[in-house]
């Protein structure tokens, strides 16, 4: 009986220790301006940040640390193509995006992660002759913990 007990425990703590992630997002943002002149990036954080060192109560109004130390200068950034170029809307290189974005996941599926899910949205003025805006997109990956 002792046996079966400490069989079970051991199960279930094996159990919750599997429930342990990671998680990571990737960040793609192309650009809607047009002549070339936008800037689209997928950026992929390397350094990690702990929220509670930029958290603070509303009891004290203080915060831990100053806004700059929030700022991570290490991370990989990779060129993607405008929307837009000098004749509208370039539908090869959404297609090149799609190519380039597509081949970022698969290299993370290969270390690991695991797609979770994928939160988009758009920015744009939209005012009179409003030619500028992105669209951003994050992908967020899982991976069990080591």
């Amino acid at each position: 009986m002792k046996k079966i007990i400490l069989l079970a425990f051991t199960f279930n703590t094996m159990l919750l220790s599997a429930q342990e992630y990671e998680y990571k997002l990737v960040t793609c943002i192309e650009s809607i301006v047009p002549n070339g002149l936008g800037r689209s990036r997928i950026i992929d954080v390397q350094d990690k940040r702990n929220f509670k060192d930029y958290t603070s109560g509303h009891t004290d109004g203080r915060n831990k640390s100053d806004r700059s130390d929030i700022r991570v200068e290490n991370f990989e950034e990779t060129k993607l193509l405008n929307f837009y170029n000098l004749g509208g809307i370039r539908f090869e290189n959404i297609a090149s995006n799609d190519a380039v974005i597509s081949s970022k996941i698969n290299s993370l599926a290969t270390e690991g992660w695991e797609l979770m899910q994928v939160v988009s949205g758009v920015e744009s003025d939209a005012g009179t002759n409003d030619g500028q805006g992105i669209y951003i997109t994050r992908i967020i990956f899982k991976k069990k913990k080591q």
